[in-house]
């Protein structure tokens, strides 16, 4: 189809607009934005202010061959039962008459395990195998003020528990340690990014996005203590240290 000349003028108008317009715009979306991008990471040491003590009593019954275990004695379980509970509470109480309260008490369900035990030999040589059934309670006490430990210790040691499994360190108050972390490495990530632009003589724009690296992980301390708490006294002091939670982020900023 022919074009009349004031046609064919308009849409050669049209093109020459519409080329650097086209030109500009893939040339925009070829260009790479200017950004920096920065990653940090910051460790925080606080020191515990809780502490959780584990400890265990139980109790055993006779041992006995096992060609005569037959399920159990059941009058030797409840005595042994018996036994146990009657320390439980005896250890409930010689806490609370130490200062200790109720509620920093938490006593374990009953478990109940067989026990096998090598025994004499038989005429034949054969040895002979024993069985008996170990009753056990676990109790947790927790602490708020770590100057009692020694104490609860004491205490502990004095009502006759067959085990210590050790303190568990921990913070009371864990989100407001994770969040000091979290707004360290914010900090440290900012600091390199202004030392960055000072050296190479740019200006920051303002943020375009941030993420974690890392998320703040908090890990409770365990200190082991010796397995037998009859076999001699707790040492007299204990230093919790420090815990570590780490923190990692990436922040963008615009490049003016």
């Amino acid at each position: 189809m022919r074009l009349f000349r004031p046609a064919r003028q308009l849409l050669l108008g049209t093109l020459l607009v519409a080329t650097p317009l086209l030109a500009g715009q893939a040339l925009a979306e070829a260009t790479p934005p200017r950004q920096l991008h920065v990653q940090a990471e910051a460790t925080l040491a606080v020191v515990p202010d809780r502490a959780t003590l584990t400890a265990r009593l139980w109790e055993r019954t006779p041992a006995v061959s096992q060609e005569e275990d037959r399920g159990g004695d059941p009058d030797a379980l409840r005595e042994a039962r018996e036994r146990l509970e009657g320390r439980a509470g005896e250890l409930i109480r010689t806490l609370e008459a130490a200062g200790f309260e109720r509620d920093a008490i938490s006593a374990g369900s009953l478990a109940v395990q067989p026990e096998h035990l090598a025994g004499s030999r038989h005429e034949d040589g054969e040895r002979q195998t024993l069985v008996r059934t170990r009753l056990e309670r676990a109790f947790r006490i927790q602490l708020d003020d770590l100057e009692r430990l020694p104490g609860l210790l004491d205490a502990l040691t004095e009502a006759g528990v067959n085990a210590l499994d050790g303190v568990s360190y921990d913070l009371a108050d864990r989100d407001a340690a994770t969040d000091e972390a979290l707004v360290k490495a914010l900090e440290k990530a900012r600091h390199k990014a202004e030392l960055m632009a000072d050296t190479l003589g740019i200006t920051l724009g303002p943020v375009a996005s941030v993420s974690e690296t890392r998320s703040p992980v908090f890990q409770p301390r365990m200190l082991a203590m010796a397995a037998d708490a009859r076999e001699g006294a707790p040492q007299a002091e204990y230093r919790p240290g420090t815990l570590e939670i780490e923190a990692g982020v990436s922040v963008t900023w615009e490049i003016e």
